[in-house]
């Protein structure tokens, strides 16, 4: 029992380790959001000024160069039916940011009960010795005392790291959801040029039409 959990958390720790890496290569800006597209779409004046834009996400694929593409190869829609789409595609790319972090999750809450289940497991062949060998035995003592604090231990050096990766990793798939989202609106707007509203009349002027007397 006690090199089973002992092997059970040896996996887990690994397969953490795997995802806590693989996420943190995925993560970077250069990944997400590369500063050259960024730079793309401002530099954006007009609806056709996209070819500088279409070189940037071909030299630079991203998650950004990913949806640019998918707004640009849409651009014919009509606005309402590209923002719809671009919705869902958007949702999709968030999918694929989140990817590995569920483990993670479930790794810093699993973790701790498997080191609570080594623990448990000490205490009883600890009690189970004493009754056997009697209190005189210290050899006995020491068994079960060792097998529950190495559980321990291993269940919080897997779910620590795991916590801190998770919670680091979520807030960064956060922010990049923000940009993304700020980026693409920006594109959009210069893709689809609002038309310029007629100006209001002054306050000040006076209206051309007779004013009604009152009877």
């Amino acid at each position: 029992m006690e090199i089973a959990i002992l092997v059970l958390l040896g996996i887990t720790s690994i397969i953490s380790l795997t995802f806590i890496i693989e996420r943190g290569l995925a993560l970077r800006e250069a990944k997400i959001t590369p500063a050259q597209v960024e730079n793309a779409v401002q530099a954006i004046r007009q609806p056709e000024e996209t070819a500088t834009l279409k070189a940037a996400c071909q030299y630079h694929p991203s998650t950004l160069s990913r949806l640019a593409i998918f707004v640009l190869e849409r651009s014919q829609w009509t606005k309402e039916d590209l923002v719809d789409a671009l919705q869902i595609r958007a949702r999709h790319e968030l999918a694929r940011l989140e990817r590995g972090l569920v483990f993670l999750e479930i790794a810093t809450g699993i973790a701790p009960l498997l080191g609570l289940t080594g623990t448990v497991y000490g205490m009883i062949a600890l009690f189970g010795d004493i009754g056997s060998a009697g209190l005189g035995d210290n050899t006995a003592f020491a068994r079960g005392i060792a097998i529950a604090l190495k559980a321990t231990l291993m269940g919080l050096l897997v779910a620590i790291p795991s916590l801190v990766a998770w919670s680091y990793y979520t807030k960064r798939v956060e922010h990049f959801t923000v940009e993304l989202e700020i980026i693409c609106d920006e594109l959009v707007r210069k893709l689809y040029p609002t038309e310029t509203t007629t100006a209001s009349q002054p306050s000040g002027t006076r209206s051309n039409q007779p004013a009604a007397k009152a009877h």
